[in-house]
């Protein structure tokens, strides 16, 4: 079993290079298959965040799955090799544990992350890429987050991006109940901040998505007003705050839409959070003046708030996972014995079989049943015994003791039978 995971996140790469490798989730089954029906890996699961994209796999050639990886987002393989990083074995064990935990987010402790795993394992299951490995993996992934989350702190006094959101807005304005929000988006990102938002009571609230009937269910939600992208345009000026996050390959917003709505708006400040992994806001919209925009990664310094007090809950997180990976590591090796193990059962049948054969042809003919057996017990224990004598005889050097401690402790031979 050759494990590995590779991947990018907020840590390794800035989010202009994690754009360039994120996932559609509308595409993402044909991604799978792809990795797979192309031999890059024998099974494989990706998850694909605004803050990572990761490849958990069972490749027996791990360097094939990255060169599929930037095939696949037509990147030269030495774009991502400074970003990338490529866990074997344990160490991709004890990541997956991590990332499940909360323990590798930018918001440490956060819940989302573990429902963005369980979702990129479920597409996984879909696109059949899901093999025995990776579904042994996530099985114990899931149980040790669940033992860190109910066990420590690590979730305590957290500030949630949508909360980092809210207090960007509130050191623009004064007071966002006298302001108008638009959501851009109805996933769980959008719905999060929404929720946030609606607490504080802003004036007017519009959601925005490609399909209205979305829009409208998380409108009713927030009591809030629903409409298409197509609508956007003459929506935009509207509003006094805008957060976004969809799943589209291309902008959203461009810098001519957002001047335009800047005109009408007469330059009244525009706050823009972009929580989209590719971004759903041209980058140049921030060189606009009366223009607040904010990234994902712009609000790293917000959400570090609460951080001390859970700090002391990372050290119990981290011996739960140590744990977890010890016990998946030897169920690993466990299972990388079996084909010997099979083998080896499978010759000692075969001389079970000889012998129990012959033993039958004696006694067909007319042999006494107590000379028969005693020939086939004699067979068996030489049979048996042959490998191992003919080993001890043929090893010489430093490998003589060490294959003797062996055969002891295989025999259970004590100090007498020496």
């Amino acid at each position: 079993m050759q494990l590995y995971a590779f991947g990018l996140n907020h840590q390794t790469a800035p989010l202009a290079v994690r754009e360039q490798v994120a996932f559609n989730v509308d595409g993402m089954e044909g991604a799978l298959r792809d990795l797979v029906e192309n031999g890059a890996a024998k099974e494989a699961a990706i998850l694909s965040t605004c803050n990572r994209m990761e490849l958990y796999c069972n490749a027996s050639q791990p360097d094939h799955t990255i060169d599929w990886l930037a095939r696949y987002h037509n990147l030269p393989r030495k774009d991502l090799d400074p970003y990338l990083y490529t866990l074997p074995r344990e160490l991709a064990v004890k990541h997956s544990f991590r990332v499940a935990s909360g323990l590798d987010s930018m918001v440490l402790g956060e819940p989302q992350i573990l429902g963005q795993m369980k979702q990129a394992v479920r597409q996984a299951e879909e696109a059949g890429t899901l093999g025995f490995l990776l579904h042994k993996l996530f099985q114990r992934t899931f149980s040790v987050a669940k033992d860190v989350r109910t066990q420590t702190e690590i979730g305590a006094n957290l500030v949630s991006m949508a909360a980092a959101a809210v207090r960007l807005a509130e050191r623009i304005f004064p007071s966002i109940s006298e302001q108008r929000v638009l959501f851009i988006g109805a996933g769980e990102m959008i719905e999060l901040n929404a929720v946030h938002f609606a607490a504080r009571n802003p004036a007017h609230i519009t959601v925005a998505n490609r399909t209205l009937e979305r829009a409208q269910t998380l409108a009713r939600r927030i009591n809030g007003h629903a409409i298409t992208l197509a609508e956007l345009p003459d929506q935009l000026a509207h509003h006094d705050i805008i957060v976004t996050c969809t799943a589209s390959q291309l902008p959203i917003l461009g810098k001519g839409m957002v001047e335009r709505a800047l005109k009408v708006r007469k330059h009244k400040p525009l706050f823009i959070v972009d929580l989209a992994v590719p971004r759903d806001v041209e980058a140049e919209v921030a060189e606009l003046r009366d223009v607040f925009l904010y990234s994902v990664d712009d609000i790293a310094e917000v959400v570090k708030d609460g951080l001390d007090a859970r700090q002391s809950a990372v050290k119990e997180a981290e011996v739960i996972i140590a744990s977890g990976v010890s016990d998946f590591v030897h169920w690993m090796e466990s299972r990388e014995v079996v084909p010997t193990i099979r083998a080896l059962r499978d010759h000692a049948e075969r001389s079970r079989r000889h012998e129990v054969e012959k033993a039958l042809r004696l006694l067909a003919k007319g042999e006494p049943p107590e000379k028969v057996l005693e020939a086939m017990s004699s067979g068996l224990t030489n049979k048996f015994l042959h490998a191992p004598t003919h080993a001890l005889n043929q090893v010489q050097g430093g490998d003589r003791e060490n294959f003797l401690e062996v055969v002891h402790r295989l025999y259970h031979l004590n100090s007498e039978e020496q």
